[in-house]
C-alpha cells in the first residue's frame, strides 16, 4: 500500500499473537493444499505486504497474514463474514474488505497482487489484468492461480461458474500483452490433481442437472461455497493427507490440473498501465480452497 500499511500496522509491526491452529480455523481443501504449495514458494523473498483479490472464505489470507501485512478483498457478504472472522482469530497481521479493488485509495500500491481462482469466473480477463497492474508497486509482482488447459473444461468447471480453463503459453502470452514480464508458469496437481478433479466433475454434472438455466453470475456465486471444508478435523486430515503428494508434484511442474503463475511489472510499465486502467467487472469470486 501507499505506505506499507494495512489496517493501521507498518511493515514492521507484526509480533505475532497465540494464533487458533489454522487447520482447525481455516482448514484449505486437499485441492488448496497441492495449490499452496507451489504458491508460498512462488512468492518473492522482496515481498512485505500483499493484495489478494477476491479472497473468498479467507483460507488462505489467514496463511499470509501470518508471514505478510496482508489486505484481502471480498465482494461476497457471505464468504467476507467467514473470511472476516478467520482474520480477527488467526493472529496475524491483516484485515479483509467487502469490497472490489475499485474502491481502493488510488495510491495504493503493493509489492504482491494476488487472485486465486478467480480470472477464469471473468469474461474480460485482459480488462481485469490491466485493472489489477495498477495496484502493483514499480518493479512487483502479481501472482495468479487457474485451472490448466481448456481441453479439460467439464461440468466443474461449469457448475463453478468458469470461462475458460488457461494453456501455459496463452497465459504468457496474456501477461505479456498487458505489460508484465518475467512471466514464470508452472503446473500443479499431479497425480492427485486428477482424481480430485473427477469427483468435482461428477458433483458438477449432478448439480448442473439441478440448476437448470442458472447464469455464469449465479454459478460462481454458489461455487464459493461448493466443496468447502467442515468440521474441525477435515483440516488436519486434508494437510497430513495431501503431504506426500505436495511432493511428487513437484517433479511434475509441466503436467498437472491447475497453473501458478508469477509476473513482474517492469517500473516502466507502470504509468502506461495506470493511464489505460480498465474495471474488472463485477463477479463474485468463489471461494480460496477449490
Amino acid at each position: 500500500m501507499s505506505e506499507h500499511s494495512v489496517g493501521g500496522q507498518s511493515a514492521g509491526a507484526g509480533t505475532q499473537t497465540a494464533a487458533a491452529p489454522l487447520d482447525q480455523l481455516a482448514p484449505l481443501t486437499p485441492n488448496a493444499w497441492l495449490r499452496y504449495d507451489l504458491i508460498r514458494r512462488m512468492i518473492p523473498s522482496s515481498v512485505k505486504d500483499i493484495l489478494e483479490i477476491g479472497c473468498g472464505m479467507g483460507a488462505l489470507g489467514a496463511r499470509l497474514s501470518a508471514q505478510y501485512n496482508y489486505l484481502g478483498l471480498e465482494p461476497s457478504s457471505e464468504s467476507f463474514a467467514v473470511a472476516e472472522q478467520r482474520m480477527a482469530r488467526g493472529g496475524g497481521r491483516g484485515e479483509v474488505r467487502n469490497v472490489l479493488a475499485e474502491a481502493l485509495d488510488p495510491q495504493d500500491r503493493f509489492d504482491l497482487v494476488c487472485a486465486f481462482e478467480v480470472l477464469e469466473h471473468i469474461e474480460d480477463d485482459a480488462g481485469a489484468l490491466t485493472s489489477w497492474a495498477t495496484r502493483v508497486r514499480p518493479g512487483g509482482y502479481l501472482l495468479l492461480s487457474v485451472p490448466a488447459h481448456q481441453s479439460r473444461f467439464s461440468s466443474g468447471d461449469e457448475i463453478a461458474g468458469h470461462f475458460r480453463r488457461y494453456e501455459p503459453a496463452g497465459m504468457t502470452a496474456l501477461l505479456e500483452k498487458v505489460g508484465f514480464t518475467q512471466v514464470e508458469v508452472r503446473e500443479y496437481g499431479m497425480p492427485l490433481g486428477f482424481l480430485l478433479e473427477a469427483g468435482r466433475n461428477l458433483v458438477g454434472r449432478r448439480r448442473m442437472a439441478a440448476m437448470p438455466g442458472a447464469t455464469k453470475e449465479e454459478l460462481t456465486g454458489a461455487s464459493a461455497r461448493l466443496l468447502q471444508p467442515r468440521g474441525v478435523l477435515y483440516g488436519s486430515v486434508a494437510r497430513f493427507g495431501t503431504a506426500p503428494f505436495r511432493y511428487v508434484q513437484r517433479g511434475f511442474p509441466r503436467s498437472g490440473t491447475g497453473l501458478v503463475v508469477r509476473a513482474k511489472l517492469p517500473v516502466s510499465a507502470v504509468s502506461e498501465t495506470t493511464a489505460s486502467e480498465t474495471a474488472v467487472p463485477e463477479v463474485i469470486p468463489p471461494a480460496t480452497g477449490q
